[in-house]
């Protein structure tokens, strides 16, 4: 990602948090860690983080983000909120920027897109690999959603 529009980015800083922290509450929350209040206390590290792996630059390009076969990883909803926020505010410094060609803005949304995703991967991986509920879900639960899950894990 150019200097320029990382340094943009970092200036938005309060409102990309705010923007989060908002994205947070229309989430559905299936946890009580999944709750806006708890992952809020998360906004600014990973912030920090994300704003480390634009300095990186693209340093083993994007990850996938591992599959919750439970849904309920509270990761999932607060890198989906992360995400809309963070390329919303992409998208306003790239509208303010004086002749933008194509190329500057595709590579601009794929550098951001590859560094949230590189630590939603490792974070939701982390908290996946403690979740209880991994290796007793059949494909078939994951087709009925994470409340028929919690339902046949309580009947057991």
């Amino acid at each position: 990602m150019k200097r320029e529009f990382e340094t943009a980015l970092i200036a938005r800083r309060a409102e990309i948090r705010a923007r989060w922290q908002e994205m947070l509450f229309v989430e559905p929350v299936t946890s009580p860690l999944a709750h806006p209040r708890t992952l809020s206390f998360l906004l600014d590290q990973t912030l920090d983080r994300v704003f480390v792996e634009l300095r990186r630059g693209g340093r083993g390009g994007a990850a996938t983000r591992p599959e919750c076969a439970c849904g309920r990883n509270p990761f999932l909803a607060y890198f989906r909120a992360g995400n809309q926020a963070l390329l919303e505010a992409l998208v306003l410094v790239l509208a303010a920027t004086p002749g933008l060609d194509a190329a500057e803005r595709d590579a601009a949304f794929a550098d951001l897109q590859s560094a949230i995703d590189r630590i939603a991967s490792e974070e939701i991986a982390t908290f996946g690999s403690l979740c209880k509920h991994r290796e007793s879900v059949t494909p078939a639960d994951a087709d009925h959603g994470p409340g028929a899950i919690c339902s046949a894990h309580q009947a057991q």
